[in-house]
């Protein structure tokens, strides 16, 4: 990487990348790492996985360049890091359960926060998280200090609530309100995944999954009867789309 950003004899492209036009690459990487994982493809992880040291290597070599740390320094505070958040195993040995652990990490964590002058309940949370993930974050954050409905009927009633004021947002034809009403409700149903223990990204990955697979069998079904989805009778397709249920 040294030599790709050469100033005289590297790469003119490589030589031009700063750390905001990396950025969304190491982020692309990441989920491609992700997906190769989910498809249990370990040769394609192997290869993705070098692609993703590739960014920590791309933005520690421009840090390096700016004199802000080099790569090295990089492997020392995640080395660090480690070893802070896991006392159990390396400063205060003992057994301890899997929760014991989590519990102890989130603590530590809050801690590190504070030394960053991150005094805030809900500092820190990345801004340039897919926004399901980061929903889940800042209500799990703000349950931990009480900050929630003490059951799901608490829960339920306010997705009603959001669910009016969306319908009112809607007879209003206010596009903003509209807006602002969809992403309460899509928030407050992040908030009940939270309480239930399930992660909000993986159940609409889940769900979008389930979707491709029944709308593809609707749509093969209307290629071999020469139909189009235009030309289609509403009724048909919800025929389609149960028999598409029996799938899977």
């Amino acid at each position: 990487m040294s030599q790709l950003r050469d100033k005289e004899e590297g790469c003119e492209w490589d030589k031009e990348q700063t750390f905001k036009s990396i950025a969304p690459f190491t982020i692309e990487e990441a989920y491609e790492v992700a997906d190769a994982i989910d498809r249990s493809n370990h040769t394609d992880l192997k290869d993705e996985l070098g692609d993703l040291l590739l960014q920590v290597v791309f933005l520690s070599q421009i840090a390096s360049e700016d004199n802000l740390f080099e790569f090295d320094d990089v492997v020392e505070t995640i080395t660090q890091k480690l070893i802070r958040r896991h006392p159990y195993v390396f400063s205060k040995k003992r057994d301890h359960s899997s929760s014991e652990q989590l519990e102890q990490w989130e603590d530590i964590k809050q801690k590190e926060r504070s030394f960053k002058n991150q005094i805030g309940v809900l500092d820190g949370i990345a801004k340039n998280l897919p926004a399901l993930i980061r929903s889940q974050k800042i209500q799990k954050r703000a349950a931990k200090v009480g900050f929630n409905w003490p059951d799901h009927k608490g829960i339920f009633e306010k997705i009603k609530e959001e669910t009016n004021e969306l319908e009112q947002a809607i007879e209003s034809g206010s596009k903003e309100s509209m807006q602002e009403e969809v992403g309460d409700l899509l928030m407050i149903l992040t908030n009940l995944a939270q309480s239930l223990n399930v992660d909000s990204e993986e159940a609409l990955r889940g769900s979008n999954e389930k979707f491709l697979k029944r709308f593809s069998y609707i749509e093969e079904k209307l290629i071999e009867s020469k139909r189009e989805f235009k030309d289609t009778d509403l009724s048909l397709l919800d025929e389609l789309w149960d028999e598409s249920k029996k799938l899977g």
